[in-house]
């Protein structure tokens, strides 16, 4: 996968909420092999890094040949923003196109609220 590059928080000492959405989102069914659809969004409050967009771009093309389930795929987008940035706060929705009649839409947090 493309490595997620960051950059410095211009405002440290506050919380402030950055939401990034991807419309586009697409990766593959590992059991049918047929394509994917849907839109990510990562929501967050910063601490001492922030995301570059560019390269988050690339990282979530990144899943446009790789064979996963929804939920593994959002869960894996948490855990690599976590190492990347050691957030303050996080949360990722993954929205999926219908597939089947089924909508599906998976979300994680950070810190874990269960």
């Amino acid at each position: 996968m493309p490595k997620i590059e960051t950059f410095d928080n211009p405002h440290p000492n506050r919380n402030y909420t950055i939401r990034h959405v991807t419309p586009e989102f697409t990766s593959v069914c590992p059991i049918t092999g047929q394509p994917d659809y849907g839109t990510i969004e990562i929501e967050y409050v910063a601490d001492d890094l922030c995301i570059e967009l560019k390269s988050l771009k690339f990282y979530l093309q990144g899943f446009r040949n790789e064979g996963v389930f929804y939920e593994d795929v959002v869960n894996r987008i948490m855990d690599d923003m976590i190492a990347a940035l050691s957030p303050r706060s996080m949360k990722i929705t993954g929205s999926f196109t219908p597939r089947g009649g089924m909508h599906t839409v998976v979300t994680a947090e950070y810190p874990d609220k269960a």
